[in-house]
């Protein structure tokens, strides 16, 4: 049985969520990491907090959309005092996050809300690619 509408939305509300703490989490490790080492991943996290508060918005904005009501509450905050530890709770959220986009892109075609689909698409592309600098930076 197809997912329903309302479904939908409280899957992506639920993806909201996560997106308002994946963008804190990485304003607060950003803000505490230290070592030379870690500059240029400091950086490129700098940039993941924006493009995290970008997916958050687009989500609200579909949400809306779809008639639902976007959500303002956060989800859990991974924090840490090695760096390291901090990156490994980044890339655990953005595997977390390709592999919920991948469903929701499939739940959205389901239901022949296409356009959401491409939105989720552009979303899954991005934590890809954060996913991707972040193992990097860890080594894997």
């Amino acid at each position: 049985m197809a997912i329903s509408k309302e479904e939908l939305i409280e899957l992506l509300n639920n993806d909201l969520k996560l997106e308002y703490s994946a963008a804190i989490q990485y304003i607060n490790h950003t803000a505490v990491m230290t070592g030379a080492e870690y500059g240029s991943i400091i950086k490129e996290l700098k940039i993941h907090a924006t493009e995290e508060i970008q997916h958050a918005m687009t989500l609200a904005d579909q949400i809306a959309y779809l008639g639902g009501k976007p959500s303002v509450e956060v989800g859990e905050i991974g924090t840490a005092d090695d760096n390291k530890e901090m990156l490994k709770q980044d890339l655990a959220g953005e595997e977390d996050a390709v592999k919920r986009y991948k469903l929701r892109i499939e739940q959205a075609e389901e239901i022949k809300e296409f356009a959401l689909a491409g939105q989720l698409r552009n979303i899954l592309a991005m934590e890809q690619e954060h996913a991707m600098d972040l193992q990097q930076a860890l080594g894997e």
